[in-house]
Parts: C-alpha cells; structure tokens; sequence
C-alpha cells in the first residue's frame, strides 16, 4: 500500500506541475500579444513632412496596404541636387484620405502629410514605421 500511495502521489504533484507550467505559459504568451499590440499602437514621434507626391500605390499579396513616397525637396550643394524621397504608409483604409493623395499625386499639388513613428509593426500593418493619419493641402 505505501508504495501505490508514493506512486499516486508522485503523479499528482507531476500533474500539479504541469498545470502550473502550462498556465504560466498561457499567461505569459497572453502579456505578450497584449504587449505587442500596445507597441503597434502606441507612437514613437509624431511629425509633419509637405511636400509633393510622387508615387502612391496599393501593394500586397494577401494584406493590401496603400504605400506611398513623398518628394520633399532637393537637398544637397548647388550642382549635386538629389530629391529627398520619404517613404509611407497610409494608416487606415480611410477612402477619403487615399483619394486625396491619389489627386495629389495626379495635380503636382504640395500636401502635408502628419505621421505617427512607431516602434513596432507587423508585416500586415504595412512597409514603413511611418503611417500617415491626416493629410492637408500645403501652402
């Protein structure tokens, strides 16, 4: 008898655990989902950039996001001008907001454009760390 009670009793503090591994596991796995989430959301740096569209486009395999690239100005010393070229990513699939860009783009017209940096991103999320929030015609 003592030894079926040592053996019951192995199994229940095996079993114990084991549940406790797996909670804990569960636990942890939940923070960090949790953790991750809050880093896509929440911005490193927020800003402004004016400009002129160059480019504007819906990319994607299965996640279709829309990228863009704003022509900022020419920078450099006089002879050696290279465009400045910034690359983003529209932050919802607000219609009105493609729209505009995509005129924008179209007309030569300058927009600024306000953008929140973020730490984190996941590849359905877009190609850039700057999404796009609002956009406005620049002066």
């Amino acid at each position: 008898m003592a030894f079926n009670d040592q053996l019951n009793s192995a199994k229940q503090s095996t079993m114990t655990f084991f549940r406790r591994l797996f909670i804990g596991i569960i636990v942890l796995a939940v923070l960090g989902l949790l953790l991750s989430f809050l880093a896509t959301k929440v911005p490193y740096s927020e800003g402004e950039r004016a400009g002129v569209v160059s480019k504007f486009s819906r990319k994607g395999y299965i996640f279709k996001t829309d990228e863009g690239e704003l022509n900022v100005g020419a920078q450099g010393q006089v002879g050696n001008m290279a465009n400045n070229l910034w690359a983003f990513t529209v932050d919802s699939d607000d219609p009105t907001m493609s729209k505009k860009l995509e005129d924008a783009m179209l007309t030569g017209r300058r927009l600024r454009l306000h953008y929140e940096q973020r730490y984190l991103k996941f590849f359905w999320m877009g190609d850039t760390e700057y999404f796009v929030t609002r956009v406005d015609e620049a002066p």
